[in-house]
């Protein structure tokens, strides 16, 4: 029975961006919109021999996100101990936690955004996954930062293990899951890539592709898995593409690894896995 009771959540979610793709603009503006004051410094020090992954999860949310709505406990965007991207049998907190190639080694509350933040260590590789729990409500931040980080706008660092890794736009590989909000809401600014540097970007929204497209065409990113249509965008996905990417697969073996898990979690064919997991431009 316990399989069950996420199995219909996972049904809502994938007819509850439907209604939403029709007439949905993006506004793509070219001017830059200064806000520097918000941008981290190029100069922050990380120890770049330390590869790391950055996913940012904009936590499921009846109330403030434009979907249909799902199962109230798993909901509520305020909650990240029973939401479906989280703490959910295969939201991301929980699915790595319970994998048996990461260990988890902190686990605690940043703020009022990010609601809680979890920092996993490969066990075999020197390698560390931070992910964050973004309150339902701040998707658009979400969203931003996502974009903002994958451009090398927005920097970071965090001190872990006596040791300081590069976190946003310091990692190698960021992603973001969720609800594809750019479907509900337009963000004006300019996501241009500022260093020159290429980074590795995973998107797991319905339609993210078409979506998070037209804002990514000059900030210099790889875009290894991304979505065609509407789906569900559990950890499971992740876990395994992230496998092959830690293996130095190419960007369609990754996908491939990605399709054949949701074809096993969500017992579709294989085929219609591959047609809603793509890979590259």
């Amino acid at each position: 029975m316990k399989k069950m009771t996420y199995f219909f959540p996972i049904l809502f979610f994938i007819f509850n961006c439907q209604s939403k793709v029709e007439n949905t603009t993006i506004l793509s503006e070219t001017k830059d919109n200064n806000n520097e004051k918000n941008i981290k410094q190029d100069s922050l020090l990380f120890d770049d021999s330390v590869k790391t992954i950055h996913i940012l999860v904009a936590l499921c949310d009846n109330k403030y996100q434009g979907i249909v709505p799902v199962p109230t406990k798993i909901g509520n965007g305020q909650d990240p101990n029973q939401n479906l991207y989280w703490g959910a049998m295969y939201g991301v907190r929980n699915h790595f936690k319970n994998s048996k190639d990461w260990k988890l080694i902190r686990q605690k509350k940043q703020n009022d955004v990010i609601l809680e933040r979890v920092v996993y260590k490969h066990k075999t590789k020197n390698v560390y996954l931070i992910a964050d729990a973004y309150d339902g409500k701040e998707i658009k931040q979400t969203t931003i930062e996502f974009l903002k980080s994958s451009s090398g706008q927005f920097k970071d660092t965090l001190h872990i293990d006596n040791k300081i890794i590069g976190i946003n736009g310091n990692s190698e590989l960021i992603a973001y899951i969720g609800h594809d909000g750019l479907m509900d809401f337009e963000i004006e600014s300019n996501f241009r890539n500022k260093d020159k540097k290429q980074r590795d970007v995973i998107i797991l929204a319905c339609f993210s592709k078409r979506f998070f497209g037209p804002l990514m065409q000059e900030n210099n990113v790889n875009p290894i898995v991304w979505t065609s249509n509407l789906m569900a965008p559990e950890a499971y996905i992740i876990h395994d593409a992230i496998t092959g990417y830690l293996n130095n697969e190419t960007n369609e073996e990754i996908r491939n690894r990605a399709a054949q898990a949701y074809s096993k979690y969500q017992k579709c064919s294989l085929k219609a896995a591959r047609n809603l997991l793509v890979t590259d431009w």
